[in-house]
């Protein structure tokens, strides 16, 4: 199955669009941590909790992040080709706008910090996890 942001974008329903994406998407959600399934990512698009943007090259999920005093529109997921996920940020900004987003926000491999510096990003905070050890049967 092909990658055809046109055939996407006609889709008629989320998991017909991600389809062609789902080897991206899997390999993307290596780095999740195990939070999230291929199903789930469609489930939440299809609920409209998740936004899915393909393109020709690659794709991107994102989620809006409501807090107390703002949004943030978070990007969940991106792969595929650096310079085509980068290309799509003024469409994100022309969504925040509309949402009254303040931020665009993402979390990944530190590799990203360097990848999206020259068009506007920056580290704003670090996140670190711990593994809990699973409870012992007594």
């Amino acid at each position: 199955m092909n990658m055809n942001k046109a055939d996407a974008l006609k889709a008629a329903t989320p998991l017909e669009a991600m389809l062609p994406y789902k080897k991206m998407l899997l390999e993307a959600l290596a780095y999740s941590g195990g939070s999230h399934s291929f199903q789930d990512i469609v489930d939440n698009v299809s609920k409209e909790v998740m936004q899915f943007w393909p393109m020709d090259k690659s794709c991107m999920v994102t989620e809006i992040i409501t807090y107390p005093k703002f949004k943030t529109l978070h990007i969940f997921l991106a792969a595929g080709d650096l310079t085509e996920i980068k290309s799509i940020d003024s469409t994100l900004e022309v969504l925040c706008q509309k949402i009254d987003a303040k931020f665009i926000s993402l979390s990944g491999r530190r590799g990203w910090v360097k990848a999206l510096a020259d068009i506007g990003y920056e580290m704003s905070h670090v996140t670190l996890a711990k593994k809990v050890k699973e409870k012992e049967n007594v």
